[in-house]
């Protein structure tokens, strides 16, 4: 039997009275007043937490976990205003060197540029080096000409970039999918370290959607010592018949994983991106990915062989037909992102089942461009409140890397829909701390009792108290356990 003793808690959604809490076996045992009960064996592992907020783990609802992990020890050009500041910046990275055979940037945001990326300038930047630079929502690269020959063998065919040197959708999904091929040993490593970073955030659960199926890679690292986070893994239409070949199933759990990864959802994205001005508009602008015939026969495919749709729709026109798919299929599960949508469309999420699987980082990140590009139709830009009003219910997440893998980060976005000392943006659609804290929490609970699983998260503040977005994305994270284990740990 393993025993865990944490002694003088304050829990999350009660009137903050002092507790101390058992945890046996990986589960809420008994919870009693301070000072009531004690450890049963001398193996008991007894920790005082003077008052610290116990609450249930939280969840990122959907990451890009490789991408975010390679992205930690990539050139950030996000704080660039424009092309030039950003091929300048990369300029000075490569007259100091690097390591690699290609230079790599990320999260350059060109909307509201006073001059488009051209490809001139990254060649001008590093001289003789093939140069990446991946747009924040990872739905555009911007390559020199050096990297777009490079790359072309890397994906079998010519990359056809214009005289910009821009990649867009597809095409770039293909390079960033070339540029994660690392060795395994090197990528582990690497999310190794993102692990540890997300369970200092209270992080006990991802739904990974990495482009390439992961559950394999995740199984490897869980076994090799990895293992400080649960994982869903899902999978994208490359790879369904194989997924269906395994006969595995969303929520199927991985044997030798000791019940940390599980099969996540079938994930399939229907347009492009606001920052890439790829979503499908109802103006008729945008692309969609697919004919509804063809979502719906591979939709329903999936869902006949076990697996939740979550299914990628930005604008208006491809929130729509998202819905629909999900009624003519007569399936539940998650639209993911949901940053645009129809008036007539709020309420059928609640109607249809389907969840809102949202992104609130992306409003604070995206408000300037979205203003630009969806001029007039901003009230309907990433609808939170409307949304939880009609009784759908919000899963909160991060789009890791397009934003941090942070809960605290999104619920202060949700929250507040401010961040800078700027006034909030389309305040009416703010919610309630307590539904951004049901979005981000494990099985969306509030507190913690007895019969949990004790993936649980310990705070130096009451979350349910925070007075401003900004308290939220300071808190502090004390203490974070999977099955009562201790993945972090500040007291």
């Amino acid at each position: 039997m393993n025993e865990v003793l944490l002694r003088t808690v304050r829990r999350v959604g009660t009137s903050g009275a002092p507790s101390d809490v058992r945890v046996v076996d990986g589960r809420v045992a008994a919870i009693g007043p301070a000072g009531t009960l004690d450890a049963t064996s001398a193996d008991t592992e007894v920790l005082e937490a003077a008052g610290a907020w116990l609450g249930p783990g939280l969840v990122d609802h959907h990451v890009h976990f490789d991408q975010w992990a390679l992205v930690r020890r990539r050139v950030d050009v996000s704080g660039c205003d424009s092309a030039e500041a950003t091929a300048a910046l990369l300029a000075d990275v490569a007259r100091a060197g690097v390591p690699d055979r290609v230079l790599v940037g990320h999260g350059y945001r060109d909307g509201m540029w006073p001059r488009p990326a051209r490809r001139e300038l990254l060649d001008q930047a590093a001289p003789g080096l093939p140069v990446v630079v991946i747009a924040a929502d990872l739905h555009a690269v911007w390559c020199n000409a050096l990297a777009l020959e490079h790359f072309a063998p890397l994906v079998g065919r010519p990359l056809p970039a214009g005289g910009d040197g821009v990649l867009r959708e597809q095409d770039a999904f293909d390079v960033t999918g070339a540029l994660s091929r690392v060795p395994d040993g090197v990528l582990d490593r690497y999310v190794a370290d993102a692990v540890e970073a997300a369970a200092a955030r209270g992080v006990t659960r991802v739904r990974d959607l990495e482009m390439v199926f992961g559950i394999d890679r995740w199984t490897r690292r869980v076994r090799a010592g990895t293992d400080g986070l649960r994982v869903d893994s899902g999978v994208y239409p490359g790879e369904l018949d194989a997924v269906v070949a395994r006969g595995l199933r969303t929520g199927d759990v991985v044997d030798g994983t000791r019940g940390l990864v599980r099969m996540g959802p079938f994930k399939v994205i229907t347009d492009g991106s606001l920052g890439t001005r790829t979503a499908a508009m109802a103006d008729g602008s945008g692309a969609l990915a697919y004919a509804f015939e063809d979502l719906v026969a591979m939709v329903r495919r999936a869902v006949a062989a076990g697996l939740v749709p979550a299914v990628h729709a930005i604008g208006d026109r491809a929130n729509t037909l998202a819905l629909d798919v999900f009624e003519a299929v007569g399936a539940r599960g998650t639209i993911e992102h949901a940053q645009l949508l129809a008036t007539d469309d709020v309420e059928r999420f609640a109607r249809l089942g389907v969840a809102a699987s949202v992104q609130p980082e992306h409003a604070m990140d995206d408000r300037d461009i979205a203003d630009r590009y969806w001029a007039g139709a901003t009230e309907r830009a990433y609808p939170f409140a409307s949304l939880d009003r009609s009784g759908a219910r919000l899963l909160l997440g991060s789009d890791a890397p397009v934003a941090p893998l942070d809960p605290w980060v999104s619920m202060a976005a949700a929250v507040g829909r401010d961040r800078d000392g700027r006034e909030p943006w389309h305040p009416a659609e703010r919610i309630a701390v307590l539904t951004a804290w049901r979005g981000s929490t494990e099985g969306g609970r509030v507190g913690v009792s007895v019969g949990d699983v004790a993936d649980v998260v310990l705070l130096a503040e009451d979350p349910l108290a925070a007075a401003s977005s900004g308290a939220l994305r300071s808190a502090r994270v004390l203490g974070t356990a999977v099955e009562g284990r201790f993945t972090h740990l500040d007291l």
